[in-house]
Protein backbone atom coordinates (compact mmCIF):
# COMPACT_ATOMS: atom_id res chain seq x y z
CA UNK A 1 0.00 0.00 0.00
CA UNK A 2 1.02 3.77 -0.50
CA UNK A 3 0.00 6.58 2.29
CA UNK A 4 -2.49 7.92 0.26
CA UNK A 5 -1.87 11.52 2.10
CA UNK A 6 -1.40 14.40 -0.65
CA UNK A 7 0.61 17.29 0.91
CA UNK A 8 -1.63 20.28 1.77
CA UNK A 9 -1.28 24.08 0.35
CA UNK A 10 1.97 25.61 1.64
CA UNK A 11 2.96 21.95 3.62
CA UNK A 12 7.25 21.40 3.34
CA UNK A 13 8.64 18.07 1.92
CA UNK A 14 10.52 16.16 3.34
CA UNK A 15 13.68 13.27 2.34
CA UNK A 16 14.52 10.87 4.76
CA UNK A 17 17.38 8.52 3.57
CA UNK A 18 17.74 5.38 5.70
CA UNK A 19 20.37 3.88 6.17
CA UNK A 20 20.62 -0.04 7.12
CA UNK A 21 23.26 -2.58 7.50
CA UNK A 22 23.86 -5.24 5.14
CA UNK A 23 24.33 -7.52 8.33
CA UNK A 24 21.24 -7.34 9.60
CA UNK A 25 18.55 -9.31 8.57
CA UNK A 26 15.84 -7.44 5.83
CA UNK A 27 13.12 -5.97 8.05
CA UNK A 28 14.80 -5.86 11.55
CA UNK A 29 14.41 -1.88 11.90
CA UNK A 30 14.46 0.39 14.29
CA UNK A 31 10.58 1.51 15.01
CA UNK A 32 11.41 4.85 14.62
CA UNK A 33 12.61 3.42 10.54
CA UNK A 34 9.27 1.40 10.63
CA UNK A 35 7.48 4.66 11.14
CA UNK A 36 8.71 6.89 8.81
CA UNK A 37 8.37 4.64 6.24
CA UNK A 38 4.97 4.17 7.03
CA UNK A 39 4.34 8.51 7.17
CA UNK A 40 6.22 8.63 3.85
CA UNK A 41 4.20 9.33 0.90
CA UNK A 42 6.46 7.54 -1.62
CA UNK A 43 9.71 4.99 -0.73
CA UNK A 44 12.24 4.40 -3.35
CA UNK A 45 15.61 2.73 -3.81
CA UNK A 46 17.81 1.45 -6.64
CA UNK A 47 16.99 -0.74 -9.62
CA UNK A 48 18.28 -3.88 -8.53
CA UNK A 49 16.74 -6.48 -6.57
CA UNK A 50 17.41 -6.36 -3.05
CA UNK A 51 16.41 -8.80 0.28
CA UNK A 52 15.60 -4.85 2.10
CA UNK A 53 13.10 -3.95 -0.62
CA UNK A 54 11.35 -7.01 -0.23
CA UNK A 55 11.13 -6.54 3.30
CA UNK A 56 9.39 -3.45 3.18
CA UNK A 57 6.95 -4.56 0.06
CA UNK A 58 6.30 -7.89 2.41
CA UNK A 59 5.22 -5.35 4.69
CA UNK A 60 2.38 -3.65 2.75
CA UNK A 61 4.25 -0.75 2.05
CA UNK A 62 4.79 0.21 -2.16
CA UNK A 63 8.74 0.96 -3.02
CA UNK A 64 9.52 2.72 -6.20
CA UNK A 65 12.33 1.47 -7.78
CA UNK A 66 14.07 3.91 -9.54
CA UNK A 67 16.79 3.26 -12.70
CA UNK A 68 19.57 4.71 -13.31
CA UNK A 69 22.68 6.71 -11.20
CA UNK A 70 23.24 8.84 -8.51
CA UNK A 71 21.64 12.02 -10.66
CA UNK A 72 18.81 10.17 -11.32
CA UNK A 73 18.12 8.87 -7.60
CA UNK A 74 18.12 12.66 -6.24
CA UNK A 75 16.37 13.93 -9.41
CA UNK A 76 13.55 11.41 -8.31
CA UNK A 77 13.84 12.73 -3.97
CA UNK A 78 14.88 15.95 -4.63
CA UNK A 79 11.62 16.74 -7.21
CA UNK A 80 9.16 14.98 -5.32
CA UNK A 81 10.38 16.41 -1.87
CA UNK A 82 9.76 20.13 -4.13
CA UNK A 83 6.35 19.27 -4.62
CA UNK A 84 6.03 19.12 -0.93
CA UNK A 85 5.57 15.31 -0.83
CA UNK A 86 7.56 13.13 2.27
CA UNK A 87 9.48 10.93 0.60
CA UNK A 88 11.91 7.87 2.05
CA UNK A 89 15.00 6.10 0.01
CA UNK A 90 16.22 3.20 1.31
CA UNK A 91 20.21 2.85 0.94
CA UNK A 92 21.34 0.04 -0.62
CA UNK A 93 24.45 -2.71 0.55
CA UNK A 94 27.06 -0.57 -0.34
CA UNK A 95 26.23 2.83 1.56
CA UNK A 96 25.39 4.65 -1.64
CA UNK A 97 28.15 7.11 -0.99
CA UNK A 98 27.64 9.35 -4.25
CA UNK A 99 24.59 9.78 -3.12
CA UNK A 100 24.69 10.72 0.43
CA UNK A 101 27.63 13.10 -0.49
CA UNK A 102 24.70 15.04 -2.49
CA UNK A 103 22.53 14.99 0.61
CA UNK A 104 25.34 16.41 2.45
CA UNK A 105 25.79 18.97 -0.18
CA UNK A 106 22.35 20.07 0.26
CA UNK A 107 22.29 20.29 3.91
CA UNK A 108 25.49 22.33 3.85
CA UNK A 109 23.82 24.58 0.71
CA UNK A 110 22.86 28.83 1.50
CA UNK A 111 20.30 28.95 1.61
CA UNK A 112 18.70 25.95 2.68
CA UNK A 113 16.46 23.74 0.02
CA UNK A 114 12.57 24.40 0.67
CA UNK A 115 12.00 20.77 1.87
CA UNK A 116 13.59 19.18 5.07
CA UNK A 117 15.93 16.46 4.73
CA UNK A 118 16.95 13.40 7.48
CA UNK A 119 19.62 10.53 7.79
CA UNK A 120 17.76 7.87 9.80
CA UNK A 121 19.91 4.79 10.60
CA UNK A 122 17.32 1.78 10.29
CA UNK A 123 19.44 -1.06 11.89
CA UNK A 124 22.98 -1.05 13.53
CA UNK A 125 25.49 -3.92 13.36
CA UNK A 126 26.39 -5.67 15.97
CA UNK A 127 29.60 -7.35 17.92
CA UNK A 128 30.67 -9.52 15.55
CA UNK A 129 28.47 -8.51 12.21
CA UNK A 130 31.81 -7.91 9.80
CA UNK A 131 32.01 -12.05 10.23
CA UNK A 132 29.54 -11.88 8.05
CA UNK A 133 31.18 -10.10 4.76
CA UNK A 134 34.26 -12.39 5.61
CA UNK A 135 31.40 -15.68 4.71
CA UNK A 136 30.56 -13.62 1.75
CA UNK A 137 33.49 -12.78 0.32
CA UNK A 138 35.04 -16.13 0.91
CA UNK A 139 31.81 -17.76 -0.47
CA UNK A 140 32.59 -15.68 -3.84
CA UNK A 141 36.25 -16.01 -4.12
CA UNK A 142 35.44 -19.92 -4.16
CA UNK A 143 32.76 -19.77 -6.82
CA UNK A 144 35.01 -17.36 -9.00
CA UNK A 145 38.47 -17.18 -8.27
CA UNK A 146 40.49 -19.80 -10.08
CA UNK A 147 43.09 -19.90 -7.60
CA UNK A 148 40.86 -20.34 -4.80
CA UNK A 149 38.19 -23.24 -6.63
CA UNK A 150 41.76 -25.26 -7.27
CA UNK A 151 42.32 -25.12 -3.32
CA UNK A 152 41.88 -28.55 -0.98
CA UNK A 153 42.69 -29.02 2.94
CA UNK A 154 45.79 -30.20 2.16
CA UNK A 155 46.95 -27.29 -0.10
CA UNK A 156 46.40 -24.81 2.87
CA UNK A 157 48.25 -26.92 5.31
CA UNK A 158 51.35 -25.13 5.00
CA UNK A 159 49.57 -21.32 5.18
CA UNK A 160 47.83 -22.46 8.03
CA UNK A 161 51.09 -23.18 9.79
CA UNK A 162 52.65 -19.83 7.99
CA UNK A 163 50.03 -17.92 9.25
CA UNK A 164 50.27 -19.85 12.81
CA UNK A 165 53.90 -18.80 13.33
CA UNK A 166 52.96 -14.99 11.88
CA UNK A 167 50.98 -14.77 14.11
CA UNK A 168 52.98 -15.31 17.25
CA UNK A 169 55.73 -13.50 16.30
CA UNK A 170 53.38 -10.63 16.39
CA UNK A 171 52.65 -11.12 19.93
CA UNK A 172 56.67 -11.85 20.56
CA UNK A 173 57.02 -8.14 19.35
CA UNK A 174 54.16 -6.48 20.98
CA UNK A 175 52.87 -4.68 18.11
CA UNK A 176 49.21 -4.44 18.28
CA UNK A 177 48.31 -3.30 14.66
CA UNK A 178 50.61 -6.20 13.19
CA UNK A 179 48.86 -8.87 15.47
CA UNK A 180 45.05 -7.78 14.23
CA UNK A 181 46.40 -7.97 10.53
CA UNK A 182 48.35 -11.73 11.61
CA UNK A 183 44.75 -12.56 13.39
CA UNK A 184 43.04 -11.79 10.22
CA UNK A 185 44.97 -14.15 7.83
CA UNK A 186 44.76 -16.70 10.41
CA UNK A 187 40.69 -16.28 10.93
CA UNK A 188 40.44 -16.08 7.12
CA UNK A 189 42.51 -19.68 6.89
CA UNK A 190 39.62 -21.00 9.40
CA UNK A 191 37.03 -19.79 6.71
CA UNK A 192 38.80 -20.99 3.55
CA UNK A 193 38.67 -24.78 5.40
CA UNK A 194 35.21 -24.21 6.37
CA UNK A 195 33.94 -22.83 2.53
CA UNK A 196 35.92 -25.87 1.48
CA UNK A 197 34.40 -28.43 3.49
CA UNK A 198 30.96 -26.84 2.07
CA UNK A 199 32.07 -28.97 -1.12
CA UNK A 200 32.62 -32.15 0.42
CA UNK A 201 30.15 -34.62 -0.95
CA UNK A 202 29.70 -37.07 2.17
CA UNK A 203 30.94 -34.56 5.05
CA UNK A 204 29.82 -31.25 4.18
CA UNK A 205 30.14 -28.74 7.11
CA UNK A 206 30.07 -25.38 6.91
CA UNK A 207 31.20 -21.94 9.20
CA UNK A 208 28.14 -21.95 11.15
CA UNK A 209 29.23 -25.73 11.89
CA UNK A 210 32.37 -25.01 12.92
CA UNK A 211 31.09 -21.74 14.67
CA UNK A 212 28.41 -24.14 16.67
CA UNK A 213 30.55 -26.59 17.37
CA UNK A 214 32.81 -24.01 19.62
CA UNK A 215 30.28 -22.41 21.32
CA UNK A 216 28.57 -25.43 22.76
CA UNK A 217 32.13 -26.73 24.04
CA UNK A 218 32.85 -23.38 25.36
CA UNK A 219 29.70 -23.12 27.22
CA UNK A 220 29.91 -26.95 28.33
CA UNK A 221 33.32 -26.64 29.57
CA UNK A 222 32.65 -23.25 31.74
CA UNK A 223 30.16 -24.18 34.05
CA UNK A 224 31.36 -21.88 36.62
CA UNK A 225 30.19 -19.28 33.84
CA UNK A 226 26.99 -20.86 32.25
CA UNK A 227 25.89 -23.18 35.08
CA UNK A 228 26.01 -23.54 39.02
CA UNK A 229 29.99 -24.85 38.86
CA UNK A 230 31.86 -22.92 42.13
CA UNK A 231 35.42 -21.96 40.71
CA UNK A 232 37.27 -19.73 43.51
CA UNK A 233 40.61 -19.24 41.07
CA UNK A 234 42.43 -20.00 37.77
CA UNK A 235 43.45 -23.55 39.03
CA UNK A 236 39.59 -24.75 39.49
CA UNK A 237 38.63 -23.56 36.36
CA UNK A 238 41.40 -25.74 34.23
CA UNK A 239 40.58 -28.74 36.97
CA UNK A 240 36.97 -28.17 35.98
CA UNK A 241 37.68 -27.83 31.81
CA UNK A 242 40.18 -31.47 32.15
CA UNK A 243 37.50 -33.23 33.84
CA UNK A 244 34.97 -32.39 31.69
CA UNK A 245 37.31 -32.86 28.75
CA UNK A 246 38.13 -36.71 30.03
CA UNK A 247 34.21 -37.11 30.11
CA UNK A 248 33.63 -36.00 26.85
CA UNK A 249 36.53 -37.90 25.08
CA UNK A 250 36.55 -40.88 26.55
CA UNK A 251 40.28 -41.35 26.17
CA UNK A 252 42.24 -44.64 26.60
CA UNK A 253 45.49 -42.87 27.38
CA UNK A 254 46.54 -39.28 28.60
CA UNK A 255 48.65 -38.68 25.50
CA UNK A 256 45.61 -39.08 23.11
CA UNK A 257 45.13 -35.34 22.10
CA UNK A 258 48.60 -34.33 21.77
CA UNK A 259 49.65 -33.30 18.38
CA UNK A 260 52.68 -35.18 17.19
CA UNK A 261 53.58 -32.76 14.88
CA UNK A 262 54.52 -29.91 17.69
CA UNK A 263 57.69 -28.64 17.66
CA UNK A 264 59.89 -30.77 19.60
CA UNK A 265 59.63 -28.29 22.69
CA UNK A 266 56.01 -27.77 22.67
CA UNK A 267 55.75 -31.67 22.56
CA UNK A 268 57.97 -32.02 25.07
CA UNK A 269 55.95 -29.63 27.69
CA UNK A 270 52.70 -31.27 26.66
CA UNK A 271 54.03 -34.99 27.27
CA UNK A 272 55.83 -33.62 30.34
CA UNK A 273 52.73 -32.16 31.72
CA UNK A 274 50.16 -35.48 30.94
CA UNK A 275 52.98 -37.90 32.25
CA UNK A 276 52.91 -35.73 35.77
CA UNK A 277 49.34 -37.49 36.32
CA UNK A 278 50.58 -40.98 35.35
CA UNK A 279 54.11 -41.86 36.65
CA UNK A 280 55.18 -41.49 40.08
CA UNK A 281 57.23 -38.27 41.29
CA UNK A 282 60.60 -39.05 39.79
CA UNK A 283 60.69 -40.77 36.96
CA UNK A 284 60.11 -38.28 34.77
CA UNK A 285 63.19 -36.63 33.85
CA UNK A 286 64.08 -33.75 36.37
CA UNK A 287 64.72 -30.04 35.91
CA UNK A 288 68.52 -29.11 36.51
CA UNK A 289 68.81 -27.94 40.21
CA UNK A 290 71.19 -25.09 39.53
CA UNK A 291 68.21 -23.25 37.06
CA UNK A 292 66.88 -21.57 39.73
CA UNK A 293 65.04 -18.62 37.41
CA UNK A 294 62.81 -18.16 33.90
CA UNK A 295 65.72 -16.24 33.22
CA UNK A 296 68.03 -18.99 32.94
CA UNK A 297 65.83 -21.12 31.02
CA UNK A 298 66.51 -19.34 27.52
CA UNK A 299 70.40 -19.58 28.01
CA UNK A 300 70.63 -23.20 29.42
CA UNK A 301 68.26 -24.56 26.23
CA UNK A 302 70.63 -22.68 24.11
CA UNK A 303 73.82 -23.84 25.47
CA UNK A 304 72.20 -27.22 24.88
CA UNK A 305 71.52 -26.72 21.61
CA UNK A 306 74.94 -25.62 20.68
CA UNK A 307 76.59 -28.60 23.00
CA UNK A 308 74.34 -31.04 20.64
CA UNK A 309 75.74 -29.19 16.94
CA UNK A 310 79.30 -29.70 18.77
CA UNK A 311 78.71 -33.33 18.80
CA UNK A 312 77.27 -33.30 15.88
CA UNK A 313 73.63 -34.58 17.15
CA UNK A 314 70.59 -32.93 15.79
CA UNK A 315 69.06 -31.47 18.82
CA UNK A 316 65.17 -31.61 17.51
CA UNK A 317 65.21 -35.21 16.57
CA UNK A 318 67.28 -36.02 20.04
CA UNK A 319 64.43 -33.65 22.33
CA UNK A 320 61.85 -36.15 19.78
CA UNK A 321 63.46 -39.44 20.51
CA UNK A 322 63.49 -38.37 24.41
CA UNK A 323 59.97 -37.45 24.76
CA UNK A 324 58.74 -40.47 22.88
CA UNK A 325 60.58 -42.92 25.09
CA UNK A 326 59.18 -41.00 28.07
CA UNK A 327 55.72 -41.19 26.13
CA UNK A 328 56.20 -44.92 26.14
CA UNK A 329 56.84 -44.63 29.67
CA UNK A 330 53.69 -43.43 30.34
CA UNK A 331 51.47 -46.12 28.24
CA UNK A 332 53.32 -49.07 30.32
CA UNK A 333 52.28 -46.88 33.76
CA UNK A 334 48.52 -47.05 31.87
CA UNK A 335 48.59 -50.65 31.42
CA UNK A 336 49.84 -51.94 34.75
Amino acid sequence: MTNDTQPGPGESGRITVVLTSPRVAPGLLTRATWQALTDATEIGAGQVVRADVEAVVGSGLAVTQVDGGVAEHWGWLSAAASAGRQVAWLVGDDGEPGLLRVVADQLARDPRPAYEVEILHGSYDVPGARLIDLVRVMDRLRRNCPWDQEQTHESLAKYLLEETYETLEAIDTGDLSHLQEELGDLLLQVAFHSRIAEDNPDEAFTIDDVSAGIVEKLIRRHPHVFGTVDAADAAAVEANWETIKAAEKQRTSVLEGIPLALPALALADKILGRAAKVLPPGAAPEADPTVTSAEQIGPELLAIVREARRLGVDAEQALRQAVGELADQVRTAENT
